[in-house]
């Protein structure tokens, strides 16, 4: 393994144009024990279309987004299976705005699943959700193996939310990362994402991504950076104060050496659940600049196929 790692900046270096953001919510979650439902601001999920698209317009501009994947409701009913018609409304009034489909393992039946892939017929599901932990299911449950063989099919790939949970109600057995690497070895056509690095399970994550990304054998388990740390923009003052920025950074930092493999992580805010900017700089602080290109922009334009 290579010993490459450094200090990590503390700005985005003026290399980096644009970022892509893998991993917001623009819609209600409506998962057990999450009451996510309103942007920073204060802006309802639930207001009109035209005025949420200005609150994630006015986010993308500041963070210099350019393209945002938005995680699915796990609300879908049989006009909207995959959860995403939602987003399809705000995508339509904000460019760079994608939707990610919701895989649901209990909804295996051949009506279902034929109107799922009718769904991504459309062309504009960049990636599938499972919501580990929050669903009670793993990852190599039954009811998940016909969303893996669709995302093959389209070549897209499957995002498990996975480590801890913003619940309550979830149970943490199923959204350990360790458990992708069973999918990952049974699918080998399926692309995977481990989202927020499995935290606190970094050292498991950096395991799987490792095992499974091996030149000329099979590599297809990727890792997103997605909320490592929630909050306000004082709040990431006082975790910068306190300390937490550096002992993270060490982490993650150690994650990626581990690997080997700084082309398998991507940059994503989970927002709202942080603003847009505020979490940019605050990877971009814990990284080294020398990877900002790969992990804020081309990893993710490459495996989502981003134009």
């Amino acid at each position: 393994m290579n010993m490459f790692i450094k200090k990590a900046g503390n700005k985005m270096p003026p290399a980096v144009k644009s970022v892509i953001d893998t991993h917001v919510h623009v819609v209600t979650l409506n998962l057990p024990g999450v009451a996510l439902k309103k942007a920073p601001d204060g802006t309802s999920f639930q207001s009109s279309p035209e005025q949420l698209a200005k609150v994630i317009q006015a986010e993308l501009q500041e963070a210099n987004i350019e393209h945002a994947l938005c995680m699915p409701s796990p609300s879908a009913d049989e006009n909207d299976p995959l959860g995403v018609e939602g987003t399809r409304r705000l995508a339509a009034l904000v460019p760079g705005l994608h939707p990610v489909g919701f895989a649901n393992p209990e909804r295996v039946d051949e009506r279902h699943i034929d109107k799922v892939e009718e769904s991504l017929r459309h062309g504009d599901v960049v990636a599938l959700k499972a919501y580990l932990g929050y669903i009670h299911h793993y990852p190599n449950s039954p009811g998940y193996h016909p969303y893996y063989r669709l995302a093959a099919k389209y070549k897209i790939p499957v995002v498990f939310h996975s480590g801890d949970t913003y619940s309550h109600l979830a149970k943490l057995k199923f959204a350990h990362p360790f458990n992708v690497d069973e999918v990952a070895v049974d699918f080998p056509e399926t692309n995977f994402v481990i989202a927020h690095l499995g935290n606190p399970w970094l050292v498991d994550t950096a395991e799987v991504v490792y095992k499974n990304n091996k030149p000329g054998i099979r590599e297809n388990v990727w890792a997103d950076l997605s909320g490592l740390m929630v909050g306000s923009a004082a709040d990431y003052e006082n975790y910068r104060q306190e300390g937490y920025f550096e002992v993270l950074g060490e982490k993650v930092r150690e994650v990626i050496d581990f690997t080997d493999r700084p082309d398998r992580f991507l940059y994503g805010s989970d927002w709202p659940l942080s603003p847009m900017k505020i979490y940019r700089d605050f990877i971009g602080e814990l990284i080294p600049e020398s990877f900002h290109q790969a992990i804020f922009h081309d990893n993710a334009k490459s495996l989502f196929k981003l134009k």
